[in-house]
């Protein structure tokens, strides 16, 4: 698995926004309909399973640029543990928290109900071309992602302090630290077999 990468164009301090460029958890439910398609049948057509195993997630080959051109501070290529442990490590490395808000982070369908079969958070599960980023102008990074035909969210703000805090509806708590990749239990699940 892919390790995650994080760049800079400058600092990040309190105040400034989080976007999200991609798709949280797409790969990885990719890869599980390819390695259990079988037992993914007893919920799900063959049609719609062939439909996510098959699907493309988009390459953000050339983000980097794109990044930079619409004002972003700092960004991290989520990989591994996914969306959770991209925002992590990156408000972790500079000793700073964040207010996020769950429900706006770019999440298809499809990820969500293959994570429901298998009682897992898309947030936890494995990405591919998605990226943390940390911007001055949020709205506008969003906005500039989206022209560019990047799906993106404005999700949230950093803070001062450590504490990450995640809303979601009016629920509030605190962010745990990351666990092992999801993935991971389907793919020795399947190995048991």
């Amino acid at each position: 698995m892919k390790t995650a990468k994080r760049e800079s164009a400058g600092d990040v301090r309190p105040g400034q926004d989080i976007v999200i460029a991609g798709y949280a958890g797409l790969k990885g439910s990719q890869m599980i309909v390819r390695e259990q398609e079988r037992q993914l049948r007893s919920r799900f057509s063959e049609g719609y399973l062939r439909q996510i195993g098959e699907g493309h997630d988009q390459v953000l080959g050339q983000a980097v640029s794109i990044f930079k051109k619409l004002g972003a501070i700092r960004w991290e290529e989520a990989g591994e543990g996914g969306i959770h442990t991209a925002l992590w490590n990156l408000s972790g490395s500079f000793g700073l928290g964040f207010k996020i808000d769950l429900y706006r982070i770019p999440v298809k369908q499809e990820t969500i109900e293959i994570c429901e079969f298998y009682d897992m958070d898309p947030y936890d599960l494995y990405c591919e071309n998605c990226f943390v980023l940390v911007a001055d102008n949020g709205g506008h990074m969003e906005a500039g992602l989206r022209q560019e035909g990047i799906p993106a969210a404005w999700i949230g703000t950093v803070t001062e302090g450590v504490a990450r805090e995640v809303f979601y509806g009016k629920v509030h708590r605190y962010m745990d630290r990351p666990r092992e990749d999801p993935l991971y239990k389907i793919i020795e699940r399947k190995m048991l077999e």
